[in-house]
């Protein structure tokens, strides 16, 4: 395993391929553009999802709040200041 041959076929590659640093430069910052976007679309669905379930949750603590004041229940209520 010679540490000269990868790199003679990298050039041989880029001759062959007509690609420059430019061009492969374009090509890595696209797939890193399309990446951190997929990722960003992920994230803000999850987050999402999870504002959803909180304001579920935070709907059912109030109607359950509201059915406690409806019943009369005195330890609900804040003591008076």
């Amino acid at each position: 395993m010679s540490s000269g041959k990868p790199e003679a076929n990298e050039k041989t590659t880029k001759e062959t391929t007509g690609g420059t640093g430019s061009d492969e430069l374009t090509v890595v910052v696209e797939d890193l553009l399309n990446s951190l976007s997929s990722k960003f679309a992920g994230v803000s669905s999850e987050i999402f999802a999870k504002m959803d379930e909180m304001s579920k949750r935070l709907d059912s603590l109030e109607a359950a709040l509201a059915s406690q004041d409806s019943n009369g229940s005195p330890s609900s209520k804040p003591p008076p200041q």
